[in-house]
């Protein structure tokens, strides 16, 4: 299986792209987001692969970062999803859209994506609620206004976390709980005290 292509970008148009590597030119599909992040043709590229073998042809997908291919893969556990529509989601919807969208069953938000209606987007928000990745914590500060971005959670906040998923809360959701616990008691914030106003976020 390809994991990774490292090449020259030779052509590209709405849903794919030729990436030249060392002669041998690779059809790799991409959502559109990608598309428009890559380097202009005649440029270097590397892009993650994910590689799907059918009974009539195999297929590359091309992701500039690791988060991207690993939603492409959990949007795909889900019924009614397929590649091609897991591609149109992570066309309109980043990785810190997605996990916002999750984090606060927010179905409005994924149904943004073409393809998506109100039933699939219902499906999508509650089957990821628990495989989805969490926040990252500058996502999490930048997404709730917590601090400049590029903050990190503290030591307490991140302990605070862990503690909340450890009671069975979903990773994403008690990080957002916490994060937003943090941005009203500042950065001083205790364990304890994070924890009760994680509590208490998630109890509403």
């Amino acid at each position: 299986m390809i994991g990774k292509l490292k090449g020259v970008v030779e052509a590209v148009d709405e849903e794919s792209l030729i990436l030249d590597v060392n002669g041998v030119g690779y059809v790799v599909s991409a959502s559109a987001r990608t598309l428009r992040a890559l380097p202009a043709v005649g440029q270097p590229a590397t892009l993650h692969i994910e590689t799907q073998v059918r009974e009539d042809a195999i297929r590359l997908f091309g992701f500039l970062s690791v988060a991207e291919r690993d939603w492409f893969r959990l949007l795909q556990g889900v019924q009614g999803v397929g590649a091609k529509l897991a591609l149109a989601i992570l066309g309109a919807l980043s990785s810190e859209a997605l996990s916002a969208a999750i984090a606060h069953q927010d179905k409005a938000m994924m149904a943004r994506a073409p393809g998506v209606g109100p039933k699939l987007a219902a499906r999508l928000v509650l089957e990821l609620k628990d495989k989805a990745p969490p926040f990252a914590g500058a996502d999490l500060g930048a997404a709730i206004g917590a601090g400049e971005p590029g903050s990190k959670l503290t030591k307490a906040a991140e302990d605070a976390a862990l503690a909340l998923v450890g009671l069975g809360y979903a990773r994403a959701q008690a990080s957002l709980a916490v994060a937003k616990g943090l941005a009203a008691l500042g950065p001083e914030a205790q364990t304890a005290a994070l924890i009760r106003l994680g509590l208490k976020e998630l109890a509403q």
